[in-house]
């Protein structure tokens, strides 16, 4: 699945000599892809994303919840070089390119699958920055996970919602999709009048002209692609504040304001717990968007405010808050390293079990190992399907594994380090790479500096990447 350096180079020049006017590239084009192992294609070499800019207008099919409906859509980039480039690409997945301006110069460009290729009128110097604007327009696509889960553009019963992991926001935006490439965002969407627009951050701006409302939204703290959202419809929102000032901006669909008013009462409580816990919550809001049952087939940890089909549990919400600190602030180098994400939420959901009259961590990791936490054989077994750091392909980075053996890892930490170390293991690691990317390797190293005089190397070698069910603990 990776190609070599330069017969990925080679492609990108023989793409570019059919651009608009050809011609062969001279200098050096960024590359297609970051070489993910599991996805290849996501993100882009030769420059680092730092703010999108966003300007979209989306007019809903007729029959709403029929189909896709229109997007028209400028997105603004402001990227910087990180090596000489003579041209780059962005990724996008269907949609309509009119034009493509760098430096408000017009731009050669070209398209193959994902990939929109830019070829600017002049070279950019390496540490340059520049600002790439891209205009289009079409119906945006859902996109099918090799897991057989729905991301993208996903219509809902009163509008749409955007959802990105892992790859799926190509599907209405171009960019570098992939999650070590962050950026601060404006999301300015236009809908029509009586319908409302939630994204991530916090919203700027609400007016009405000519039957139609512009939202706008603001996020100013680092945000993998991934993780941004914008959801469509009718919603019955709310604003609060917690104890200590954070804001709440809730989004609920009508038909679930009754099922969820009490849960989401509870988010300051969940906050407060999640900060005594993991530390300072690294974002500047928090809340929840909730849509009808049927719109889309799971949660997601979307920044600042997840996204949920239906009213949440309370464990489900614990679990997309927690995610706030392990997933988005610390994000995965690589989609291998999504147990790092799904690991430590899934043992928030112990930890506030414990604390809350629930089973203990102790017990929940017994009942895992013994195979009786789930009433299904098969689902007990598939927890050991393969080790939670290297799942077999991009159809598994999801899989029981990944969250609960995952938990399982962090567990046995807890159980070498004790509880006060453990504590301040979790509260060092998400400050420690608070808006940033790590991976499986950066966790080990660290782990181990934070307890010198312990040995991990039985739970790196057995829980962490061995195969099967290691020997009784």
């Amino acid at each position: 699945m990776r190609s070599p350096r330069l017969l990925v180079a080679a492609a990108t020049v023989v793409a570019l000599a059919a651009c608009s006017g050809g011609g062969a590239v001279e200098g050096t084009p960024g590359g297609s892809g970051v070489r993910d192992p599991y996805f290849p294609k996501a993100g882009n070499g030769g420059y680092d994303i730092g703010h999108y800019d966003l300007r979209l207008d989306y007019a809903p099919d007729a029959d709403a919840g029929s189909g896709a409906g229109h997007l028209t859509g400028t997105a603004t980039i402001t990227a910087r070089a990180t090596r000489d480039l003579s041209a780059f690409d962005l990724d996008l997945k269907g949609l309509d390119v009119e034009e493509v301006t760098v430096e408000g110069r017009d731009a050669r460009f070209n398209r193959a699958g994902q990939e929109l290729t830019v070829r600017p009128a002049e070279e950019l110097n390496d540490g340059e920055t520049f600002r790439v604007t891209v205009r289009y327009s079409g119906e945006p696509e859902t996109i099918t996970d090799p897991d057989d889960s729905e991301e993208g553009w996903l219509p809902t019963a009163d509008g749409a919602v955007g959802l990105g992991e892992p790859t799926g926001s190509m599907a209405w935006f171009p960019g570098s999709h992939h999650p070590s490439d962050k950026a601060t965002y404006d999301l300015a969407m236009t809908v029509p009048e009586g319908l409302g627009v939630v994204s991530n951050g916090e919203l700027r701006d609400e007016r009405t002209r000519d039957g139609r409302t512009t939202f706008t939204w603001h996020t100013s703290e680092p945000m993998a692609s991934h993780v941004v959202t914008v959801a469509v419809g009718e919603w019955e929102t709310a604003r609060s504040t917690t104890g200590d000032g954070l804001p709440v901006y809730t989004a609920v669909d009508p038909t679930q304001a009754d099922a969820s008013r009490k849960i989401l009462k509870r988010i300051p409580e969940i906050m407060n717990w999640a900060g005594e816990n993991f530390g300072p919550y690294p974002f500047s809001s928090t809340g929840a968007i909730v849509d009808r049952d049927e719109d889309a087939g799971y949660a997601l940890e979307t920044q600042n405010r997840p996204y949920f089909p239906g009213a949440p549990d309370t464990v489900l919400l614990v679990h997309e808050l927690a995610h706030q600190w392990y997933g988005n602030s610390v994000s995965p180098k690589t989609w291998r390293d999504m147990w790092l994400n799904e690991g430590f939420a899934t043992y928030a959901e112990w930890l506030w079990e414990e604390d809350h009259g629930g089973d203990t961590a102790q017990e929940t990791f017994e009942a895992l190992y013994d195979g009786t936490y789930y009433d299904d054989e098969d689902a007990n077994d598939s927890i050991w399907a393969f080790p939670p750091a290297d799942p077999p392909d991009a159809a598994h980075i999801s899989d029981s594994p990944v969250y609960q053996r995952g938990a399982m890892v962090l567990h046995k930490i807890r159980e070498t380090v004790g509880d006060d170390a453990f504590r301040e293991l979790l509260h060092g690691w998400a400050a420690a790479h608070r808006h940033g990317n790590a991976d499986t390797e950066d966790f080990t190293a660290y782990v181990e500096r934070s307890a010198p005089d312990e040995d991990f190397s039985e739970i790196w070698a057995d829980w962490l990447r061995g195969d099967g069910r290691p020997d009784a603990p």
